[in-house]
C-alpha cells in the first residue's frame, strides 16, 4: 500500500507554537524549535511551519525559527504565512526552507504562483487552501487563517492553482481542524480526484483509525499533523506503523 509522507505541522504566533480548533481559539503549546527537533528525531518526513497571523499583519517573522530548524533538522522544510512577493520567498528559502506555502497572496494575485514557479521551480511552490463547507457538498476557500471569505469554490481554485504552476496543494479543512473527529473525507475525495499534483491534507486526525479511513477512500501524498503530536496523543512511529 502507498504510504503518504508524515508532515509535522507547526503553527506559530510570535515566538510560540500554538494550536487551535477550527483555526480559532489559539493556545500556546510549546517552543517551535524544540518541537521541530523532536519531530525530526521521531521520524517525521517533513516539517511545515505556518505563521498563523502573518497575513493579518503583512509580514512573516519566522526567519530565525527557520534558520535554527535548518541547522538542527535534516528533512524538507515548508514555510507559509505572509509571503507576498518573490523577495519574501527568496528570504524564506535563504533562511533554510525548501518550499514556500502561499494562500492570501495567491488569491489576490494568482500570477504570483506562476512567477514563483518560474523563479524557484514548481517543486518549491505549495498553494495552501483553507476550505469550509457551504452547502450541497460545496466548499469555499478562506484566507487569513480561516477568517475571510473569498467567494471561490475549492475545486475551481485547485484546478486554477495547478494551471498557474503550483507544485503541491495543502488542503486544510476548517470544519475539522483541531477537532480530532476525523478527516473531511468528502472534501478530500473530491479534491484528490481533481488534483494532478501532490496533495497534502490537514485537519481532523484524532484516532489512528482515521488514517486507514483516509487511505481507503481517498488518495493523498502527505498528511500534515499537529494536535495529536503536540499533545503527545500519538507518536510518529505509531502513525507510520498504522499506515
Amino acid at each position: 500500500m502507498f504510504k503518504p509522507r508524515i508532515i509535522a505541522r507547526l503553527d506559530i504566533k510570535g515566538e510560540y507554537l500554538i494550536k487551535s480548533i477550527n483555526l480559532e481559539g489559539l493556545r500556546k503549546v510549546g517552543n517551535p524549535n524544540e518541537r521541530a527537533v523532536k519531530y525530526f528525531k521521531d521520524g517525521a518526513d517533513e516539517l511545515l511551519f505556518m505563521d498563523c497571523v502573518a497575513s493579518l499583519y503583512g509580514r512573516n517573522n519566522l526567519f530565525d525559527v527557520i534558520k535554527k530548524a535548518a541547522e538542527n533538522t535534516f528533512i524538507p522544510i515548508t514555510v507559509g504565512g505572509g509571503i507576498r512577493t518573490l523577495e519574501d520567498a527568496r528570504n524564506i528559502l535563504n533562511s533554510g526552507a525548501d518550499k514556500v506555502c502561499i494562500n492570501t497572496a495567491a488569491i489576490k494575485n494568482p500570477k504570483i504562483i506562476t512567477d514563483l514557479s518560474k523563479k524557484f521551480g514548481s517543486q518549491c511552490v505549495v498553494v495552501s487552501i483553507e476550505a469550509k463547507k457551504k452547502y450541497n457538498n460545496n466548499w469555499e476557500v478562506y484566507t487569513h487563517n480561516g477568517r475571510e471569505h473569498t467567494g471561490l469554490e475549492v475545486l475551481e481554485w485547485v484546478k486554477k492553482s495547478i494551471k498557474m504552476g503550483a507544485g503541491e496543494i495543502l488542503l486544510t479543512s476548517i470544519d475539522n481542524e483541531g477537532t480530532g473527529k476525523g478527516f473531511d473525507l468528502d472534501l478530500i475525495s473530491k479534491v484528490s480526484k481533481a488534483c494532478s499534483i501532490p496533495l497534502i491534507v490537514s485537519g481532523g486526525l484524532g484516532e489512528l483509525n482515521h488514517l486507514q479511513e483516509l487511505l481507503k477512500k481517498t488518495h493523498v501524498d502527505g498528511i500534515a499533523i499537529a494536535k495529536v503530536l503536540h499533545y503527545n496523543e500519538y507518536k510518529i512511529k505509531d502513525i507510520k506503523k498504522k499506515l
